[in-house]
């Protein structure tokens, strides 16, 4: 019994060994086959039909202006602060209820916009915005 030590395997390898990757791609392919069917599951229900149709005419817009000194303008119409959920309350008795647009000024004081806001929800308004301009570039 003799050891000997040969050194024969000094060859550059020009192979890839596909081994490993083959087995990576058959438990690619097993997580595949087993998760698919669990994705793709679904109970098939036949929902029901019907004839309605959605009602085209959009709610009426109600524009509710601020100005710099705090005075209110309802369309083009000054309002009076003291009267101003009186005119909000006829407004919100429409229906469907019209969506109301507070255009407030950079420079009125926010207490202003917000007696136009109480104003509208004590009037039962439910739909209230803010009308903003964009930046410009």
């Amino acid at each position: 019994m003799s050891f000997e030590i040969n050194d024969n395997n000094d060859d550059v390898m020009n192979e890839i060994n596909m081994t490993p990757l083959v087995d990576v791609m058959l438990v690619l392919l097993i997580i595949f086959i087993i998760t698919i069917p669990v994705v793709q599951h679904a109970v098939k229900v036949e929902l029901p039909r019907t004839s309605s149709s959605q009602d085209k005419t959009p709610p009426e817009s109600l524009q509710l202006a601020v100005d710099s000194q705090g005075q209110f303008f309802l369309g083009q119409q000054p309002v009076a602060a003291d009267a101003l959920e009186d005119a909000l309350r006829e407004h919100a008795a429409k229906d469907p209820q019209p969506q109301l647009y507070i255009r407030g000024d950079k420079k009125v004081a926010y207490e202003h916009v917000a007696q136009a806001m109480s104003a509208a929800q004590r009037a039962g308004l439910a739909k209230i915005g803010f009308v903003t301009e964009g930046q410009k570039p």
